[in-house]
């Protein structure tokens, strides 16, 4: 993902575009349902984009496998709950043309004697075919979901349902070896004897986990909403000031005085303030059991949140490996462009033409760099006293893959500067400590090159002028073709002063006769 292609090939540092190909516009309205032990779930992506699009979005918390460790059999409230929201998806995919569903169902399901007349009775009264994944597919299909937005990804995927917590190694793009347990809440609240006892019984559990999957790298990737509700307590806490979950990054030493917060703390309270369901909260204490556990016997030093999981898996699973190879924040930012930009196409020319200043930058910056130019003009549309706003909340908050919280802060601030010279006295000022003070200024200087090269021409800037940066010397120098002279104007002189300035260099214009 950090590669950079060859400039001079024909497409250059972005590669062909493949959003239009028909094997991936064929991935446009894939609709995926998971019934889950806990929740079920409709989803509708918009998949000929590399980074997952929600078309639609839809939860239900219907606990089917709530008490399937003490009957063996399904919640009766939750399976009705389950079979209502199934009618209702089938409906609605039917109304927005999206054919065939594809419906998957976990632990509760698989596990339950009467699994497999829930499955007779749901493609009975709805006409949808419920597929049964074991717990090794579980694993595999959740650990694709975070390569889907970490194609670089490498450690352990740890998925949590209701009724399992399933395992996987990932790394080089591949899924490894796989694990199941039952650690799930459900199942958890049917261990008998005290919470000392329960806490031995995760230990023993995960210790022959981690036997089995013997873990080679130090990052666990955690899947599932009982996680995600911890991480979000864990921002809580914090202060944090960016309240994205996907890519929030957490050391195992904070996590665990979030854990112990968590555990001296009000519930009721916590899930008020942190907008979470009842049913979801229930589930949390127990979830923070197995987690304490899962830190002390894995020894990770990072804990990383992925927002993609199953659902995404099976998106994944459809895509032509061209379009898996991609870079998931450029593809979404080309979309971007080619759906709402005035000038389609005018990215790639400005990130051309902008090169010379950013030659020594890293790949992870130039990636940055490309995807800001990608987007720089997606908000044109909006009213101009709050377009710069706007830019950095799309940055900051859209649902992007490959993309850290100090990259979402970045290109978020390079696109402020886009259309704003000064961020002093912005409402955004405490996601700016996101940053260090260097990265700020790159994201400035980022700004304003694209704020000059972006009105220095219409069509291409690169055919009225180049620029050349000599930081050593500390000079810019801007060098106009005959064309270009008469496009710099004052507008165009004023900001390539403001970019010079934001560079500490002395602006120098040259005329080509």
């Amino acid at each position: 993902m950090n590669d950079i292609p060859d400039p001079h090939d024909e497409f250059g540092p972005f590669g062909k575009p493949l959003f239009e190909d028909p094997s991936a516009r064929a991935l446009s309205r894939v609709g995926v349902v998971d019934v889950g032990s806990n929740s079920v779930r409709m989803v509708v992506f918009d998949g000929a984009a590399r980074s997952p699009a929600y078309f639609f979005n839809e939860k239900i918390m219907c606990g089917l496998g709530l008490g399937l460790a003490e009957t063996n059999r399904l919640n009766p409230r939750g399976r009705e709950r389950a079979l209502n929201a199934l009618r209702r998806f089938a409906l609605l995919a039917k109304g927005m043309k999206v054919s065939p569903m594809t419906v998957v169902a976990t632990a509760a399901v698989r596990e339950a004697e009467d699994g497999p007349e829930f499955q007779a009775e749901v493609l009975r009264e709805t006409g949808l075919r419920l597929w049964v994944i074991d717990g090794d597919e579980e694993a595999r299909l959740s650990a694709q979901g975070v390569l889907l937005g970490w194609p670089d990804a490498k450690g352990i995927v740890c998925d949590i349902g209701g009724n399992s917590m399933e395992l996987a190694r990932i790394g080089g793009g591949k899924v490894g070896q796989r694990v199941t347990s039952p650690l799930g809440p459900f199942r958890l609240q049917q261990v008998k004897g005290s919470q000392k006892d329960r806490q031995a019984h995760i230990s023993r559990i995960l210790r022959e986990l981690k036997e089995t999957i013997q873990p080679d790298h130090d990052r666990i990737y955690l899947v599932g909403g009982s996680w995600r509700v911890i991480a979000r307590l864990d921002m809580e806490r914090r202060g944090y000031p960016l309240t994205v979950l996907h890519e929030y990054r957490m050391q195992p030493r904070s996590l665990m005085e979030t854990l112990d917060w968590i555990a001296a703390g009000d519930l009721a309270a916590l899930r008020v303030r942190t907008g979470t369901s009842p049913e979801r909260m229930e589930l949390v204490p127990l979830a923070t059991e197995v987690l304490r556990e899962l830190i002390r016997i894995f020894r990770p030093k990072e804990i990383d949140v992925s927002a993609y999981g199953i659902r995404e898996g099976l998106l994944y699973e459809q895509m032509p490996p061209r379009l898996r190879a991609r870079d998931p924040l450029i593809e979404a930012a080309r979309v971007a462009e080619a759906t709402s930009a005035r000038v389609p196409g005018f990215g790639k020319k400005l990130y051309q033409f902008l090169l010379p200043l950013f030659r020594n930058a890293p790949p992870e910056r130039q990636r940055l760099i490309r995807a800001a130019c990608l987007l720089h003009d997606t908000t044109w549309r909006a009213h101009p006293d709050y377009r710069a706003e706007m830019c950095f909340d799309n940055a900051t908050r859209a649902n992007l893959g490959g993309l850290d919280h100090p990259g979402r802060v970045f290109l978020g601030l390079a696109l402020l500067h886009r259309y704003k010279n000064s961020r002093a006295g912005s409402r955004l000022e405490p996601l700016f400590r996101l940053l260090t003070e260097d990265q700020m200024l790159e994201a400035e200087v980022l700004g304003k090159a694209m704020r000059f090269g972006s009105m220095f021409s219409i069509e291409d800037p690169s055919a009225a002028g180049s620029l050349k940066f000599m930081p050593k010397k500390k000079v810019l120098e801007l060098s106009l073709t005959p064309e270009g002279a008469g496009l710099y104007g004052e507008v165009a002189q004023a900001r390539f002063k403001s970019l010079a300035n934001a560079l500490h260099a002395t602006p120098v214009v040259r005329t080509a006769t």
